[in-house]
């Protein structure tokens, strides 16, 4: 994987400009002010560096980040690879092929709700009388399986299921 672009952000100058490359998870080195106070840094995507910084002091930084972006996969939405594993942010979990193809269709739809006709069609497509409570068992192993990746399924009463980040 390529090393990732970091952003260098001037603070406290460019805060909204920070704010939308947070939201972005984009990975990004402050510069902070001589006479500034550093924003709290929550997460692997930023660190920061008070200036005057000399050359020798940013590089270690910049490639500190580079690294964390590249070991933990950050920046990328979960996949399944060929082996049917399912990767997210430097983890990985290994699925069925009925887990498989369950996740592979919440998956293809991160973030928004898949009614249960869609994932029993594409978890069984060879049955046409799969018993609603097969679903909700697949959908609770699954559940179980990608949890430690940072990744819960949500039930959407009456309509389906949706894959989402846990924050």
């Amino acid at each position: 994987m390529p090393l990732p672009d970091i952003t260098l952000v001037r603070w406290p100058e460019e805060a909204e400009r920070l704010e939308r490359l947070r939201r972005e998870r984009l990975p990004r080195l402050l510069l902070v002010a001589s006479d500034a106070i550093a924003p709290p840094c929550g997460d692997c995507e930023e660190d920061w560096i008070r200036l005057p910084a000399d050359a020798a002091d940013v590089r270690p930084r910049l490639t500190s980040l580079a690294e964390r972006w590249t070991r933990y996969g950050l920046g990328r939405d979960p996949d399944i690879d060929a082996a049917g594993r399912v990767r997210f942010q430097g983890r990985w979990v290994a699925l069925s092929r009925t887990e498989q193809n369950l996740t592979g269709k919440l998956l293809e739809h991160m973030g928004a709700v898949v009614d249960h006709a869609t994932l029993t069609r594409s978890t069984w497509p060879e049955g046409d009388d799969v018993p609603y409570g097969r679903l909700r068992v697949q959908i609770l192993h699954v559940r179980r399986r990608l949890e430690p990746l940072g990744l819960s399924i949500r039930t959407v009463q009456g309509r389906g299921y949706v894959l989402e980040r846990t924050e």
